[in-house]
């Protein structure tokens, strides 16, 4: 099985194409430009894996939570890509695709989604190796994230990043460790969408959104 994913969900930038179960990745510090670096990183790795888009079975995306803008991009692409080929698409949680990176099997992610607050959701691992949410993806303020049973937890993401106090605090004594520096990433969801793939769990193009769980971009002045 031959797969591309995608993730523009932060300031990252990446991609990965899992072929027949080997991974070639990229991921570049985008900032704005993710729709510009796209297509080109594209090319770049099925030049390197040796094989063209028609040799591909099906496309992967971090659906989110995330940038507003970041999620539209990337839903963008993997539909266009998906419709004109004719392929099943995958949606993928980006908080889902963090605890992907860790070897815990109980994992706290977290993502910063400014004006104060965070994406944040948790999970264990399944014996299976299927993560099973604990704490389904939510919104809210790092000091009033919802109370967890058991104290092994990893935390993980850039909400630990920008409220390493706040969320530790909330805590307490439940998190093991914390790991700096995570953001979601392609390859991650490539694995992840896998067993989507083969269980026939897909979706129609047209059906591929964007899962953005804040409804509003910004806070009013007087909110401020």
């Amino acid at each position: 099985m031959n797969i591309f994913a995608l993730d523009t969900s932060t300031e990252y930038c990446s991609l990965a194409l899992w072929l027949d179960g080997e991974i070639l990745s990229r991921s570049v510090l985008a900032g704005q430009k993710h729709s510009e670096l796209v297509l080109p990183l594209l090319n770049e790795m099925l030049v390197e894996g040796g094989v063209t888009l028609s040799h591909l079975d099906g496309f992967a995306f971090g659906a989110g939570p995330g940038s507003f803008t970041g999620l539209r991009i990337a839903c963008g692409v993997i539909q266009g890509l998906a419709f004109a080929l004719d392929k099943p698409v995958v949606d993928i949680s980006t908080l889902e695709a963090l605890a992907q990176q860790t070897v815990s099997v109980n994992v706290i992610t977290a993502l910063d989604a400014r004006m104060g607050e965070v994406y944040l959701a948790a999970y264990t691992k399944h014996p299976d190796e299927q993560w099973i949410p604990v704490q389904s993806p939510m919104l809210c303020r790092p000091e009033s994230a919802p109370q967890l049973s058991g104290n092994n937890w990893i935390g993980c993401g850039s909400g630990f990043d920008r409220y390493p106090d706040l969320l530790k605090s909330a805590y307490q004594d439940q998190l093991n460790k914390v790991l700096i520096g995570c953001y979601p990433h392609a390859r991650e969801i490539a694995q992840l969408s896998i067993a989507r793939f083969e269980q026939g769990s897909v979706l129609l193009p047209e059906q591929a959104v964007p899962t953005y769980i804040r409804n509003k971009v910004a806070l009013k002045e007087s909110e401020r």
